[in-house]
């Protein structure tokens, strides 16, 4: 009745469920009005990127005045000029705060000069924002380009050592190329501020493991969440040897992990069938064909139902 069980493989990616990495979004919104407070209907709102990107867009007013703009990249500087034929124009240089926060703001045109930036409005160039160089690693890393991905993520903690969400990303994008030694340099960096962060102690975990640190896996591991798939793996090689008492509670752990793991329910009750416990066997058994009717190993189970009474 044994036979040998086909493993799968962990595989470490930036995805969650889309990209991981989003792109730093803005919105802004607010009213024009002239210098006596009512709206200005059907204004102009010109929007022009100056660094990082060519961009450039007009956005209207509705009759009440008010306006709505989004810009996918909220990371740069972008240069607003409101108008109207009859009024003064009004421009300033702008980086938004980056959404789900929204800015509201309302502007007013008259029939003075041009009103000057803010201060603090400067763009500041690309190379000096690690804000910039993330979003531009995290555009790369959804494109797949992981080496140039690399780089822009490098550049981030480099100009901003703080910065958890890049060394997070690189710990990622390093185990991904199997280069252990670098992926644990980045990953020691997130977990000295989120020493109870998963998705890296499970990858410190992989990383020691391929580098022989049998000892340091080991400690990662315990603070790792439990991995269905990586506790199947582990069964089907207790399995594959011979030691289907080993097998046993490892089954158990990942059905607990993941209840809807059909394949664990099957080679739980296989294990049980060679032990000659038939109910344990009858009720694993059952569970998986009730998961996977149509399964690749239904009609053996099914055959072996009609044995265990």
């Amino acid at each position: 009745m044994r036979k040998s069980i086909v493993l799968s493989f962990l595989a470490f990616t930036l995805a969650m469920a889309g990209n991981v990495f989003a792109i730093g979004e803005a919105r802004i919104t607010g009213r024009v009005l002239d210098p006596s407070g009512k709206a200005i209907a059907d204004a102009s709102i010109e929007v022009t990127a100056t660094e990082g990107k060519t961009f450039k867009n007009t956005f209207k007013t509705g009759k009440d005045g008010r306006f709505a703009i989004f810009l996918l990249d909220g990371t740069i500087h972008y240069k607003f000029v409101f108008s109207k034929e009859g009024f003064a124009p009004y421009e300033e240089v702008m980086k938004l705060k980056l959404s789900p926060e929204r800015n509201s703001r309302d502007f007013t045109l008259g029939s003075g000069a041009v009103a000057a930036p803010a201060a603090d409005t400067k763009p500041v160039p690309a190379k000096d924002d690690p804000a910039v160089a993330y979003n531009a690693g995290a555009a790369l890393a959804n494109a797949g380009k992981r080496d140039e991905a690399i780089a822009k993520f490098e550049e981030a903690v480099k100009m901003k050592p703080g910065l958890t969400a890049g060394w997070i990303a690189l710990t990622n994008l390093y185990a991904q190329k199997k280069d252990w030694k670098k992926a644990v340099e980045a990953g020691n960096k997130v977990l000295a501020v989120d020493p109870d962060n998963a998705d890296v102690n499970t990858i410190m975990s992989q990383a020691y493991t391929a580098m022989g640190d049998k000892t340091k896996a080991s400690e990662f591991k315990k603070k790792a969440p439990a991995n269905a798939t990586a506790l199947f793996n582990d069964a089907a090689k207790e399995i594959n040897a011979g030691r289907d008492s080993e097998a046993e509670p490892l089954l158990k752990q990942a059905i607990s992990a993941d209840p809807k793991m059909a394949g664990a329910y099957y080679e739980l009750g296989m294990i049980y069938v060679r032990m000659a416990k038939n109910a344990e066997a009858r009720t694993n058994l059952q569970q998986y064909l009730a998961l996977q009717p149509n399964g690749k190993d239904a009609a053996t189970a099914k055959e072996m139902m009609s044995y265990l009474k």
